[in-house]
């Protein structure tokens, strides 16, 4: 179930609630509207925002989350654990308050939802426990039918951010666990407009302190999105095609071990043919063709879809990457990177 200050969301609805279903859109808007959770929004829409890179003495230890994965990390481990790069994506933070254990992901879609947080529970402990939840990310895509750039007009599909938002809180109200939400800075909690009228996500990565549970806004620099960031990014693509995966977030990380296990993923000789022809496409084309935010992408969006094409390019044989069809291992060293066991 979900609270808000300690009181059930829509209380007031409760016994209608077994017989109609509280729907994810009521809640929305009943969230959205609730004053402790805009002013929380606000707040978080104003903080700094965190740079993490790697490689840097006395960095503290990260786990970093791509795009359909999820991690929980220990904080006697792990000391910041976050994501980026979301547009229409939503994070969520779900933290254990006695234990400090804190599971976060990236969800991209309504279809891995319900999955996709039985997973992120499972390592948490303690079902009696208070559990804190975020939400961070999306925007009123659904408000924007045309994206404009450089004085043209593009039609866009519309809506991605409010189906997946509808989804998440519906599956944790329904939920026997209770979660405690904190944070609500989705929609149009997280929605500015940019020069051109197009609207964009005001923070689109975050990290956690997992000692404290603070949610701050954060990017992450390349080397920090780590390990093996190209090969995680394009399993996010092929795990639309494996049924291993249909209605599961990616694993990745070993949160006993401290450990990165990227899981075998495999591909279709002809993905090198496909890449190397979206690679001819112009930046611009590659945004309309390949975003389902143009308008919102960071800037480095084009060099990354560039990248992996590159990657499948030159390594059309998924088995030169994946070996027998076993993971990719890499063990954080002293100084906080990661280095490749197999």
């Amino acid at each position: 179930m979900l609270l808000v200050d300690g009181e059930p969301v829509l209380s007031s609805a409760a016994g209608a609630t077994s017989r109609t279903g509280a729907t994810g859109m009521e809640l929305v808007a009943a969230l959205a509207g609730h004053p402790g959770l805009r002013d929380a929004a606000d707040r978080i829409k104003a903080a700094p925002e965190t740079r993490i890179s790697a490689g840097q003495e006395g960095a503290p230890r990260h786990v970093y989350v791509f795009q359909r994965e999820y991690a929980t990390v220990d904080p006697a481990r792990v000391e910041l654990v976050g994501t980026d790069e979301a547009t229409t994506c939503i994070g969520v933070v779900i933290r254990n308050n006695r234990t400090g254990m804190t599971s976060v992901s990236h969800m991209d879609f309504p279809k891995i939802v319900e999955g996709g947080l039985r997973q992120m529970l499972e390592l948490l402990g303690d079902d009696n426990a208070p559990f804190d939840v975020h939400l961070i990310g999306g925007f009123s895509d659904a408000s924007t039918k045309v994206v404009r750039s450089s004085g043209k007009k593009h039609v866009k599909q519309e809506g991605y951010s409010y189906p997946l938002c509808c989804k998440i809180v519906e599956v944790l109200h329904k939920s026997q666990q209770q979660f405690h939400l904190r944070t609500f800075c989705v929609l149009e909690n997280n929605t500015a407009t940019d020069s051109l009228g197009n609207a964009l996500p005001v923070i689109g990565g975050f990290v956690v302190q997992t000692s404290s549970g603070v949610v701050t806004p954060a990017s992450f620099d390349m080397n920090s999105r780590c390990p093996d960031e190209v090969v995680r990014r394009i399993r996010v693509s092929v795990s639309s095609y494996d049924p291993t995966w249909q209605g599961r977030l990616l694993e990745t990380y070993d949160t006993q071990c401290d450990v990165f296990q990227i899981a075998p993923a495999c591909w279709m000789p002809d993905w090198a043919d496909i890449a190397s022809s979206l690679n001819q496409l112009s930046d611009s084309e590659v945004l309309m063709q390949c975003s389902t935010s143009p308008a919102a992408e960071p800037p480095h969006f084009v060099e990354n879809e560039r990248r992996i094409w590159k990657y499948l390019i030159n390594n059309p044989d998924w088995e030169e990457t994946f070996p027998k069809y076993k993971p990719r291992v890499f063990h954080r060293t002293n100084d906080g990177n990661w280095s490749r066991y197999s």
